[in-house]
């Protein structure tokens, strides 16, 4: 099943060849659209015709979804893909290697100096340029020219070219420029926040509004893409997870500073089985300069992976930035492809404090039509996944005119005096769109027919929970993964009802 998650989607025909990558804020909804609209462009129309299965990697912010965009395109060059070849690569910030370094803008990452980046948005490289040239003092000058310049003259630049400035001062400030750089950069940001509060105690609230855009810039830092690598990085990061006496591992090779795609294995977990997988895998594959890991592998190990290369191998354990940055995405996505299901409805339990995992949900909504043709529906979904033969519709028969409190109570009733008739299961938690109105409703005609089952209730507007005996929402953030997941299963109810109001009113209008 496809998350809810920022990454990126990709399209394969049935040679098993990628004709399509796309990104995406949530996978799961911009991979759904391409199949639930019918007015879609020539081009679109003819891809989602040669469509034959579909992989997604997800990342951990939007941002890094559209740099591995960029990656897996280039690599890939996929069909329906707009050709980028001639297209710009986003901009790095540049520290040159000279006594006196120069911060500059540049295209590639191909020189001797220092690079940082790549940064997706210009206006964020740019804040973040401009406040780092001024706050070190850096010179921005291609060529020390021996006269001053405006910048000194405005005291944005330390001006070595005057020898104002030692070797050993101007690499202090270098240093310093590095660590913010590197997204290490609290102590200026504190400094910057000082700055915004004397702005906006004197009133000056468009310079605080300036310097509020650079703390964010800087803050941002943090988000810098790992998912370009420098261009002569060969490595694979491998992770893996333990679960069951079964190892779930994935593999992201970067071959050239592009990360390709991802691979995924499954295998019986026993002792030094993973160093039998690196045996097995490397004998078919040459390995790369560096195997990024989360646990150190045996000399012997290290021996037979240089022995391979015929040149040595670097074993990196990470503890901190790119690299474990990338080693933790690798676990995101396992933990996303192989138990995204089964984290979900651990969340569902913790968070609305169930004693069982809610494996079976039912959900109810009612749809209508200025009073006319009031219906309902219940979806059920098992596992966390659409149980769509056991999805039901029902015609109200009991309530006149609109009242959704008394057609959801009549349904409910329906329902589970059904399954209490025939003696078979009932749901592990029920849930009904609306609110506390809806809630009740429901909980009174299941205490009349002698049951105890958790409900909830999930209202449209703030997506808020509501649950017997909770006098507020249950404190659940709309956008945590639990939460979703029920807005997901309401969502279905409700496309449900309303595909089924639609077929009564298209039958009426028909015997019309």
């Amino acid at each position: 099943m496809v998350p809810e998650s920022p990454g990126c989607y990709i399209f394969r025909d049935a040679n098993g060849t990628i004709i399509y990558v796309g990104k995406a804020k949530n996978l799961k909804k911009r991979v759904t659209s391409y199949f639930q609209k019918s007015d879609h462009d020539t081009k679109t129309t003819a891809l989602i015709s040669h469509i034959r299965s579909l992989d997604f990697m997800v990342t951990s912010n939007e941002v890094e979804a559209l740099v591995l965009e960029n990656s897996l395109i280039k690599e890939n060059q996929p069909r329906y893909n707009i050709d980028l070849k001639d297209a710009k690569q986003y901009a790095y910030i540049e520290l040159t290697d000279e006594e006196f370094p120069c911060i500059r803008i540049a295209r590639r990452a191909t020189a001797k100096g220092t690079f940082f980046g790549p940064f997706v948005s210009a206006a964020e490289r740019d804040y973040v340029y401009s406040v780092v040239k001024k706050v070190f003092r850096l010179r921005t000058c291609s060529n020390l020219r021996r006269r001053a310049c405006l910048r000194y003259h405005i005291h944005t630049c330390s001006a070595p070219c005057l020898g104002n400035v030692t070797a050993e001062e101007y690499g202090e400030q270098v240093k310093n420029a590095v660590l913010v750089l590197k997204g290490r950069g609290a102590e200026l940001i504190r400094q910057l926040k000082d700055d915004m509060k004397v702005h906006s105690d004197s009133q000056d609230y468009e310079g605080a509004m300036m310097v509020r855009n650079q703390v964010n810039a800087i803050e941002r830092l943090g988000q810098r893409q790992d998912m370009v690598r420098p261009l002569d990085t060969e490595e694979d990061i491998i992770n893996y997870l333990i679960k069951d006496e079964k190892v779930y591992l994935m593999l992201f090779p970067v071959h050239s500073g592009t990360l390709a795609n991802k691979k995924e294995y499954v295998f019986d977990y026993r002792e030094d089985c993973i160093e039998e997988f690196l045996v097995q895998y490397y004998s078919l594959h040459e390995p790369p300069g560096e195997l990024v890991v989360p646990e150190p592998v045996s000399g012997p190990m290290e021996e037979f992976l240089s022995g391979q290369k015929g040149r040595n191998v670097t074993v990196t354990i990470p503890q901190r930035g790119a690299k474990r940055r990338l080693l933790d995405l690798v676990r995101l996505n396992i933990e996303t492809v192989f138990f995204g299901d089964e984290i979900k409805l651990h969340e569902v339990r913790d968070q609305l404090g169930l004693t069982e995992l809610p494996r079976v949900i039912e959900c109810f909504d009612i749809s209508h039509l200025s009073g006319t043709s009031v219906v309902g529906s219940m979806v059920r979904f098992s596992d966390a996944r659409p149980d769509k033969k056991n999805y039901r519709r029902f015609q109200i028969k009991t309530v006149e005119g609109v009242d959704d409190f008394l057609a959801i109570g009549e349904i409910v009733r329906r329902r589970y005096s059904r399954l209490k008739d025939e003696g078979s299961p009932m749901p592990d938690l029920v849930m009904v769109d609306g609110g506390k109105g809806q809630l009740h409703a429901a909980v009174k005609e299941i205490k009349k027919l002698d049951l105890s089952l958790p409900v909830i209730a999930l209202a449209k507007r703030e997506e808020e929970i509501y649950m017997v005996g909770h006098a507020h929402p249950v404190p659940i953030d709309r956008k945590e993964r639990a939460s979703l997941f029920l807005q997901e299963i309401r969502d279905e109810a409700h496309r449900f009802a309303i595909t089924y109001h639609r077929l009564l009113r298209k039958k009426k209008s028909i015997k019309g």
